[in-house]
This record gives C-alpha cells, sequence and structure tokens, in this order.
C-alpha cells in the first residue's frame, strides 16, 4: 500500500473507447489496455474505491450510425453491447494485475455479467473491488458521459474523473488552434453557456443540479490518476 495520504475515498473514472485504442485505429490496443489497468491499480493502492464507465466509441458510436441512416434506438444499443466488451477486456486487465474487478452491466447478459445492482456495487466498493459499470444506463438516447456521472450519483462518488487526450478544458480545440487557452477551473452553468464539448450536455447539467465535481484530463500522462486522488491540481476542476 502507498503512504502518499489520499483525497478522495471514492471516485468515478470515466474512459472513452478511444482511449482503449492506443496507437490503433479500431479496436482495443493491448498496451494501452496494460498502461490503464496499471494506473488504477496505483490508485486503488492507495485505498481509494473505485468504480469505472467505459465507451465503446473504438467498437461502434451509435449517434454516427444513426448519422448514416441506421435507426436511433438500434444504433444505441448496438453501442452499449460495445461498451460490454470493452468492460470485459478491462476487467481482464485489471484481474492480471490482481484486483478483484466485477462488470456489472445495465442490460441483462448474465453469463458474462452482473447486472447492475446498486446494493451490489456498493458491497463490492467497500470490499476492495473494483467495479464497471457497462452499456451505460441502459437506454438509447443517453451517452455513456451520461451514465458515468449517473452511476457516480448512485454510488455516492466524491468526484468523477474524465480522461482525456488533451491536459485538461480549453477554450477551442488545440488541436485546431494553436493559441487555444487552458483553463483550470471553470464553473457548470460557463461549460454549458459556452457549449464546451468536454461532456455532453445532459451530463453537464446532471453533475451540476447534484453538485458533482468533475476533473478533465490526460490519460496518458502517467501518474494523473492517483494525482488527482491525492488531491493535487491536475487538468481541469468544472464545479460550483
Amino acid at each position: 500500500m502507498q503512504t502518499t495520504p489520499r483525497r478522495y475515498k471514492r471516485i468515478l473514472l470515466k474512459l472513452s473507447g478511444e482511449a482503449l485504442m492506443g496507437d490503433q485505429q479500431f479496436g482495443i490496443g493491448a498496451d494501452m489496455l496494460r498502461y490503464v489497468a496499471d494506473e488504477i491499480k496505483r490508485t486503488h493502492d492507495l485505498g481509494v474505491e473505485m468504480a469505472v464507465v467505459v465507451g465503446g466509441g473504438n467498437i461502434f458510436r451509435g449517434v454516427k450510425a444513426s448519422s448514416l441512416g441506421m435507426e436511433r434506438t438500434s444504433a444505441d444499443h448496438m453501442g452499449m453491447l460495445a461498451t460490454v466488451i470493452n468492460s470485459l477486456a478491462l476487467q481482464d486487465a485489471l484481474e492480471k494485475t490482481g484486483i478483484q474487478t466485477r462488470v456489472q452491466s445495465a442490460i441483462s447478459m448474465h453469463e458474462v455479467a452482473e447486472p447492475y445492482i446498486l446494493r451490489r456495487a456498493l458491497r463490492h466498493l467497500e470490499k476492495g473491488r473494483v467495479v464497471i459499470f457497462a452499456a451505460g444506463t441502459g437506454n438509447p438516447y443517453f451517452t455513456t458521459d451520461t451514465a458515468a456521472v449517473l452511476r457516480a450519483q448512485e454510488i455516492h462518488a466524491e468526484v468523477l474523473l474524465k480522461a482525456t487526450k488533451v491536459d485538461g478544458l480549453y477554450d477551442a480545440d488545440p488541436a485546431l488552434q494553436a493559441d487555444a487557452e487552458f483553463i483550470e477551473s471553470i464553473s457548470y452553468m460557463e461549460v454549458l453557456e459556452r457549449q464546451l464539448k468536454v461532456m455532453d450536455m445532459t451530463a453537464i447539467s446532471l453533475a451540476m443540479d447534484n453538485d458533482l465535481p468533475l476533473v478533465v484530463f490526460n490519460l496518458k500522462e502517467a501518474g494523473n490518476i492517483i494525482g488527482v486522488a491525492r488531491g493535487e491540481r491536475i487538468g481541469t476542476l468544472i464545479g460550483n
């Protein structure tokens, strides 16, 4: 166990499906999967209770499919199944590090995952297991960002960590504008008013209504997850 004190006892980590691709154009990168598992283990070893929500965009993105003519409900259900694939892959990687892990799915599939039951999830967290919430909310038209905020509220997480490819929130896309300015902290309302594309607006509104702090940070910088758990100023803080 690590000796540096933690700031948060229970956190929820939101990973995009694209984060698991690594340098690939599609699917799951083995090296990236191991890296993410190791970063989660470092934080878990600090004594932090951890839950994870993973997207599915590396395999299938419902919104994109619906824009090409597929019925939105069917497309979103396919996207939910993609999140289950990612969740099972992450579970395997985490268990290889020695962490007991449970996948709970919002869509019933008893052969591969537990059903999402809040009391059972809380018990797993109390026992030191990592819980991965799969299949979003189980409903079409809701993103995994919204699912992450919802699950964070339900399990009484103290903070939601949103892992991205950049250092935090900028006032413009830093990949397109070299003069984009980094935002160290910002209110939920300002994110909504400025339409900053860090999470979907439903997720931001839900976090604001329940006063859930959000930290947006660069996943690829080793030590960032544990740094946030220790209370270090990393990335962008979204709150009141």
